[in-house]
């Protein structure tokens, strides 16, 4: 199985706008649906605090506690789809960056579950 990291939008986390980490990017994952080609395990989700710097240090943090690489990063579709958008990066950017710094590659979305 898969394993993979979710990122999502620690904005849209704290404004409770339905993504503290919630069934919709999980289930997506566990099923293989959406953006997931097959049933994944996600052994981190990690917010994105604004304004993205600390994204890839907590990424990192997160692989060192539970001693797992992931296979794939996936940005969230409430960080890739979020209105209005991200004023400090697209999605396509930030996943560019943390290809570049983690050597993981990124897929930009999650699912399209409502």
């Amino acid at each position: 199985m898969e394993k993979v990291a979710v990122v999502g939008c620690g904005s849209y986390m704290d404004q409770g706008y339905g993504c503290p980490g919630e069934w919709r990017c999980l289930k997506a994952a566990s099923l293989g649906d959406g953006t997931f080609e097959t049933p994944s395990q996600v052994v981190a989700f990690v917010k994105c605090e604004c304004p993205g710097r600390t994204v890839v240090p907590a990424i990192g943090m997160a692989m060192k506690l539970s001693e797992i690489k992931p296979d794939k990063i996936y940005l969230s579709s409430c960080l890739t789809n979020a209105v209005p958008g991200c004023p400090y990066t697209g999605a396509k950017d930030l996943a560019s960056i943390i290809e570049e710094k983690t050597g993981i590659e990124v897929v930009v979305g999650t699912h399209d579950y409502h």
